[in-house]
């Protein structure tokens, strides 16, 4: 499937089922580091969000959601790629949209996540900070990133 062959439109609620299909596959995919008990946690948090209240752009082939972004306030909030189609440029799509439509700016990665850190670092985002806990205090350091000269 070539990048052309798909349109990034804004997000409605009929997206939610495959939007929330999209984030699970890619979390058990990207985040082997989550233990079993705290990923059941996230899903559960994640369930309860509004998408509606974040910029979220869903990346569409036919109707069918192959990955999304979200952006509040310039950052980057979530970017969930379907893992069958990692690696072939719908992540660079999405987050060039998110910088040039939506002036993104800054992303928060887990430590852990090295493969999401080299991505978000060859787009020019540098880490300016490292907690020692996620925003939910569990024991997953986040790198605080911002977009080079912003």
């Amino acid at each position: 499937m070539q990048t052309s062959d798909f349109e990034i439109i804004e997000y409605s609620d009929s997206y939610k089922d495959q939007v929330l299909n999209v984030w699970e596959k890619s979390v058990l995919a990207t985040h082997g580091f989550l233990k079993q008990d705290d990923f059941i946690e996230i899903k559960v948090l994640v369930h309860s969000i509004d998408f509606n209240d974040f910029q979220v752009f869903c990346l569409l082939n036919e109707n069918r959601v192959l990955g999304f972004i979200g952006v509040a306030e310039k950052k980057v909030e979530m970017l969930f790629i379907d893992p069958a189609y990692i690696g072939q440029g719908f992540g660079k799509k999405l987050l060039n949209f998110a910088i040039h439509e939506l002036n993104a700016n800054l992303v928060d990665v887990n430590e852990q996540n090295t493969n999401a850190l080299k991505f978000y670092q060859k787009f020019g985002f540098e880490i300016f900070e490292k907690t020692d806990r996620d925003e939910q205090g569990r024991e997953y350091p986040l790198l605080r990133m911002r977009l080079i000269g912003t």
